[in-house]
């Protein structure tokens, strides 16, 4: 099968982290990935080529998109658009060039943008352009049927895969004492770690009052924050924010450090004690995800997907969004028990294991393909 990947980005993100496992997998199953994107700084082509895409190439998003996008249309059996922008883009695209029938979008999120009435009735036409539309939840399944007018039955759910192994071998083998202190840590201080890019979405700033209230229960509760903001100003509002706070000193240092994106997520998850993240709404979360096969507990919010994964008493606390007195308070509980983290951390890493296995994530999206190419007449 020869697949072609439309997304709009390839920055760091959840998605874009997704779409790398779904390419890997595909090629490692036989297939020809090509992988196309409309803006930003290209930051993982590297990482989709290495993963064996045979072709990743920036595709400028406007009026000319269908035009420049023909060429790879003509080459591939099936196109997967992922993120709103990609989505309409290559709606259009495929309907000039006439793949409708080969054509399947994925929704990894519940973009609030469709709670307005008018963008969630112009989502809903785009929405028929796809054969088949990929949700990541549940959730997300009833939010795109609600608000972005997308039908269920035209819908196939399947959750976010995760290979374990790099995070249970960062859990063996972490020098925990030797991160901790690059962030100027201490041993025995207990780590909170949150890797997010910083959009409102993500809720930094109710984050950082939660840390600053907990400190002044258990001085030992650090905070590392890993990530940034490619598009906007939102990391240095949060920073703004931490200084204000007196959690960070002028060079992000201090109770909360900002240590930007990094790439051994892996071992900063084994060097901490609890994964948190303020969340006002999620697709599904893959950190959360990653923050578990490492078996870490999991601190967050009960909004959107984020209960279908973290089991709130089992495998983590869940509180109230924008609530930062409920946070704070489960980050003192939470602080104040390693008994507790490693029961949670355990438990977490069985949900991992047995319901979230990248196996399982690649040859179910592979399944929907093979039907969306069977009813289109095209043998898959």
């Amino acid at each position: 099968m020869r697949i072609l990947h439309v997304l709009t980005t390839l920055d760091v993100g959840g998605a874009e982290m997704h779409v790398l496992k779904q390419v890997q997998g595909q090629v490692a199953r036989g297939h020809e990935v090509r992988v196309a994107y409309l803006k930003g700084q290209g930051t993982l082509e590297p990482d989709f080529r290495a993963a064996g895409a045979s072709d990743v190439r920036h595709v400028p998003g406007g009026p000319l998109f269908p035009i420049k996008l023909r060429g790879l249309l003509g080459w591939c059996d099936l196109v997967h658009s992922h993120l709103l922008k990609a989505d309409a883009l290559t709606s259009a695209a495929v309907l000039l060039a006439g793949k409708r029938k080969r054509y399947l979008s994925g929704k990894h999120n519940d973009e609030q943008v469709l709670n307005r009435p008018l963008v969630g009735l112009v989502h809903g036409m785009i929405g028929r352009v796809p054969a088949r539309t990929i949700v990541l939840s549940d959730h997300v399944g009833r939010f795109i049927e609600e608000k972005g007018r997308v039908p269920r039955t035209r819908q196939s759910r399947v959750y976010y895969g995760l290979d374990p192994a790099p995070f249970e071998e960062a859990a063996r083998s972490v020098d925990r004492a030797a991160i901790l202190a690059e962030f100027g840590f201490a041993a025995s201080d207990v780590v909170f770690l949150c890797v997010a890019r910083f959009a409102r979405q993500k809720a930094h700033e109710v984050l950082l009052a939660a840390t600053a209230e907990a400190r002044r229960t258990n001085p030992s509760i650090k905070l590392l924050l890993v990530g940034d903001d490619p598009f906007g100003d939102e990391r240095e509002r949060a920073f703004a924010v931490a200084r204000d706070l007196g959690l960070s000193d002028a060079e992000g240092r201090g109770a909360a450090v900002f240590a930007g994106i990094r790439r051994d997520v892996p071992s900063l998850m084994a060097a901490a004690d609890v994964f948190v993240m303020a969340s006002r709404w999620e697709g599904l979360g893959l950190v959360f995800l990653e923050a578990m096969a490492t078996s870490r507990p999991v601190l967050s919010t009960t909004v959107s997907a984020i209960p279908e994964v973290v089991v709130d008493g089992t495998t983590g606390r869940l509180v109230p969004p924008d609530d930062a007195a409920a946070m704070a308070a489960a980050m003192v509980e939470l602080a104040g028990s390693a008994e507790l983290r490693s029961r949670l951390g355990t438990a977490g890493h069985e949900r991992v294991i047995e319901r979230f296995g990248l196996d399982v994530m690649v040859d179910e999206t592979l399944r929907v393909y093979e039907e969306v190419l069977r009813r289109s007449g095209h043998g898959g």
